[in-house]
């Protein structure tokens, strides 16, 4: 028996805003649209693990225990556009001889970007 990862799934307040948010951040397209229509959405690209975004009607309450790490080439120019896409700069860290920048995404879910390694 092996698993594989199917998806990330991210509870949200509003699935189909938190989808199209990272939809753009990640250059992903949208998956066909599930009969649950505004309560689901899913975004990736085929063949590889999927981003499901589902509709809760709890609001984001503490730190999330698990977040995503992205990884760019130029860090300073990505966040820029991720804040027009929505997010929220949080923090900016400098450690370990890794500079990275902790944001919000448009839900509040924490998320960081940092220079390739």
């Amino acid at each position: 028996m092996s698993l594989s990862l199917g998806a990330i799934t991210v509870d949200a307040a509003h699935a189909q805003q938190a989808a199209t948010f990272w939809a753009r951040a990640l250059s992903y397209e949208f998956a066909a649209e599930p009969e649950a229509g505004e309560f689901v959405a899913v975004i990736g690209p085929k063949g590889e693990p999927a981003m499901m975004f589902i509709q809760v009607p709890e609001g984001k309450a503490v730190k999330n225990r698990m977040h995503l790490d992205l990884s760019a080439d130029d860090r300073e120019v990505e966040v820029a556009r991720l804040v027009e896409l929505g997010a929220t700069v949080h923090s900016t860290h400098d450690e370990w001889g890794i500079t990275w920048t902790t944001l919000l995404d448009p839900e509040g879910n924490e998320f960081c970007v940092s220079d390739s390694h």
